[in-house]
C-alpha cells in the first residue's frame, strides 16, 4: 500500500510524529489502540473522521518502518 498520501509528518504538529492526513491523530495512537485490543471497527466508531484505508495505512507505515530498521 502506498501510504505516502495518508501518513503526513509536520515538524510543528504532535512533535513531528507521523499523523493521519495532517490531523492530530498519530500512527502511534492507532497502533496503541489496536494493540490494546480495540478492533478496527471500534477505532472507526470512536474517530468518525478516520477511514478503513487510514487504519491500513498506519499498519503499512509501521511494517515499512520495521523493514527499514532490519535492513539498516
Amino acid at each position: 500500500m502506498d501510504y505516502s498520501q495518508i501518513i503526513t509528518i509536520e515538524p510543528g504538529k504532535r512533535s513531528g510524529k507521523p499523523c493521519i492526513r495532517a490531523m492530530r491523530i498519530t500512527v502511534q495512537d492507532i497502533l496503541e489502540y489496536l494493540a490494546s485490543g480495540m478492533t478496527t471497527e471500534e477505532v472507526l466508531r470512536d474517530f468518525a473522521e478516520l477511514t478503513d484505508e487510514d487504519i491500513r495505512a498506519c499498519l503499512a507505515y509501521a511494517a515499512d518502518r520495521e523493514r527499514k530498521l532490519v535492513m539498516a
